[in-house]
């Protein structure tokens, strides 16, 4: 699984890469986002790396839903697949966006590959063991070192979305003294959480699960955790819901081990 995973990664990662480089061709989709050749041809990749090894499993893809494309997903073992988180990002030029690819088992992202090909690096989790690795110049995994949520300090870090703020993220701030938050793009948010860089990463603007399962499972493998503003923890393979689209997040707060519950309903 862990080598399917940072395989196909690698593979969409380096074709992102080379379209970055020429410069991406941007159109829209139906709800205004935007999208380049760069995310169709890296979901291209991953679907067919995964087909060709698990094609048992379904795949739930940015892309392919936006498409219609929705595959039975009630057995409860899917993958879900953003093959460019950050577009935006990748638009303006800047570094921070993501190859996001997560297997998720009865709700819960269980293994994750976030792969940040501009920074040449990137985070992975299977089997509750969360590591970062270096990819070389040539789209090979390089040194690897585990990683872990930090403990709960006398001074706090938060982190947040470059292109979502909110005003109801800076009352968070405020309402648990939090004076260092970093912003920046994409699913690296959660990882800067797992590898003990930031605390808490709260979230009070739209997400998809797409956006947020392969960054979840990284930061609950380094032993933090991603719950719903109810303190419920946050759920995969949302369908059918009466107040928002398939597959769309609640807002949530994803924190490191020292973040508790009463913390975060202080």
């Amino acid at each position: 699984m862990k080598q399917v995973m940072e395989s196909a990664a690698l593979a969409a990662g380096r074709a992102i890469m080379a379209i970055h480089s020429a410069g991406p061709d941007v159109h829209y989709k139906p709800d205004s986002s935007p999208v380049t050749e760069a995310d169709e041809e890296a979901e291209r990749l991953i679907l067919a790396a995964l087909g060709r090894y698990f094609p048992a499993i379904p795949v739930v893809a940015e892309e392919a839903v936006a498409a219609g494309i929705i595959p039975d997903i009630s057995g409860g073992l899917f993958f879900l697949v953003d093959p460019l988180d950050g577009t935006k990002e990748f638009i303006a030029g800047r570094s921070e966006f993501t190859v996001n690819i997560a297997l998720i088992r009865n709700g819960a992202p269980i293994a994750g590959i976030v792969l940040a090909p501009a920074l040449s690096s990137g985070f992975v989790a299977v089997e509750n063991r969360a590591e970062r690795f270096a990819v070389t110049d040539d789209f090979a995994i390089g040194e690897r070192q585990a990683i872990g949520c930090r403990g709960r300090g006398k001074a706090l870090t938060a982190v947040a979305s470059r292109s979502h703020d909110t005003p109801e993220t800076a009352r968070f701030l405020d309402d648990h003294g939090i004076d260092a938050c970093t912003a920046i793009g994409s699913s690296l948010k959660f990882c800067l959480v797992a590898e003990g860089l930031a605390d808490v990463y709260p979230r009070f603007s739209r997400t998809m699960e797409w956006d947020t399962a392969a960054g979840d499972a990284i930061l609950r493998a380094a032993g933090g955790e991603t719950r719903t503003l109810d303190g419920a923890p946050l759920a995969y393979g949302k369908r059918n819901q009466a107040h928002d689209a398939d597959f769309a997040n609640p807002n949530f707060i994803a924190a490191g081990a020292g973040w508790s519950t009463a913390a975060q309903k202080r």
